[in-house]
């Protein structure tokens, strides 16, 4: 009623709505109530333990009332750690989910270029996304934890949760430990898949592709196209079907000649012999063999019909036995002790070999790099809409990391640059960026 004077408790219970639970205009109160929201039995009874030992001078139960309190005081930095790794791990999911679509409709846009509209049974073109799975997971992880540890302590630099922890005697290391834990535990299983479930993926993969080459040769072959192999480059006119127009192949042989075949109609069937993904029957066929070594002299050959093999190492596997990439990383590391003893590889070779090995690790291992990067990067820049800042940051480092990541790939295979640097390189500068950062964040 309009006069009616309120009682005391109205006036606790008003003053403390009004300042939102945290300030109350009555002297006191907010005090009593903080006090009262926080209250812990078991601290108070540690506290009454410590005292008491105090008095009493007993050096085994002020020890013993010691452990307690340092315990209590571990418990409750875990709950905050739980909390944090909590909320790293959801925006991690969402951002996990967000690249994995990403390189998912990649991978079937790859496949409907070179199989959906070759008339692959359904099934196989399900299997062969089946077996690109792996890849595609090892590879979003990595990204997402760049983006979503950006996004979540953006969150929280924002909504000012960082600065309540600092307020209350917290360091900074209580953040640090959840952000490291879960970059740990996510690099650790990305590393499981990269180095068992993908190897085991694209062993499956290239050998399901191999049958449906034989069973379809055309497959292989597009109009108007140029397809590089390993040793030999196709010019390939106008397809139809089984039937090749204006085909021109360059193929260098390892005794050190070259080779121009010309043919102006080819006719491609299933392979006759193991070995053999597809057989080339040529109409009107030139043949032109050069010297390396002697240079002006050559060889033309005119045929009416010539028969040419196109065999499985010069388009799927590069040397006919596992490639690096079907090899975990044990395998792969006695493959490579045993072409150093041997001494029958070139060293090109061989770094291609130790550019594969170190990739093995450098990506999966790359979200403890982007954790440490995470941290102080979302504490700085991240007091304004952090969460659409932190987004934005990590897009485009991601970005720059994976033109970065394909460049030392690159430089390492076709240059000869050293491996483990074209692999480890965006890591190791990503970690000296974040830990930069860190320690200037620790100075203010």
């Amino acid at each position: 009623m309009p006069g009616k004077k309120e009682g005391p408790e109205k006036k606790i219970l008003s003053a403390f709505s009004a300042a939102g639970g945290r300030k109350s205009s009555v002297p006191g109160i907010g005090r009593v109530i903080e006090r009262i929201k926080y209250f812990s039995l078991s601290l108070l009874i540690i506290n009454a333990g410590l005292a008491l030992a105090e008095k009493t001078g007993s050096d085994t139960l002020r020890s013993f009332f010691k452990k307690r309190l340092e315990m209590h005081e571990g418990l409750r930095n875990d709950v905050l750690t739980k909390y944090i790794a909590k909320e790293l791990f959801l925006y991690f999911l969402v951002c996990f989910l967000f690249f994995f679509v990403v390189f998912f409709v990649n991978q079937i846009l790859l496949l409907a270029e070179t199989i959906l509209k070759k008339r692959v049974p359904a099934i196989n073109v399900v299997r062969l996304i089946w077996y690109c799975l792996p890849a595609i997971i090892a590879q979003s992880a990595p990204f997402a934890t760049l983006v979503g540890f950006l996004m979540c302590l953006g969150r929280m630099v924002t909504d000012n949760e960082v600065m309540v922890l600092r307020a209350s005697g917290q360091r900074y290391s209580v953040i640090l430990k959840p952000v490291l834990i879960m970059g740990i535990v996510i690099s650790v299983f990305s590393f499981i898949m990269n180095d068992y479930f993908l190897p085991l993926g694209t062993l499956n993969y290239n050998r399901l592709y191999r049958q449906i080459i034989v069973s379809n040769p055309a497959i292989e072959l597009e109009s108007h196209s140029i397809k590089r192999m390993n040793d030999s480059t196709l010019v390939i006119g106008e397809v139809s079907k089984e039937h090749v127009s204006d085909l021109v192949l360059f193929d260098n042989q390892r005794s050190g000649e070259q080779r121009v075949i010309i043919a102006k109609e080819s006719d491609v069937l299933k392979a006759v012999s193991p070995g053999v993904l597809m057989q080339l029957n040529m109409d009107d066929s030139i043949v032109l063999i050069l010297s390396t070594r002697q240079k002006d002299k050559y060889d033309v050959l005119d045929s009416e019909k010539l028969t040419l093999n196109v065999f499985e190492d010069s388009i799927i596997s590069s040397g006919g036995g596992t490639s690096p990439r079907e090899m975990t990383s044990w395998d792969l590391w006695k493959r490579i002790k045993k072409l150093r003893q041997q001494g029958t590889v070139s060293k090109r070779q061989l770094n291609t070999y130790d550019l594969e090995f170190n990739k093995k690790f450098s990506i999966p291992f790359g979200s403890i790099f982007f954790a440490v990067l995470a941290f102080p990067l979302a504490l700085v820049f991240g007091r304004k809409d952090g969460q659409t800042l932190g987004l934005i940051f990590g897009i485009v480092i991601s970005v720059l990391y994976w033109a970065a990541t394909i460049l030392g790939q690159l430089f390492g295979i076709r240059g000869g640059y050293n491996g483990f640097w074209m692999m480890w390189g965006p890591n190791l500068f990503i970690g000296v960026l974040g830990v930069l950062l860190y320690m200037r964040l620790r100075k203010k």
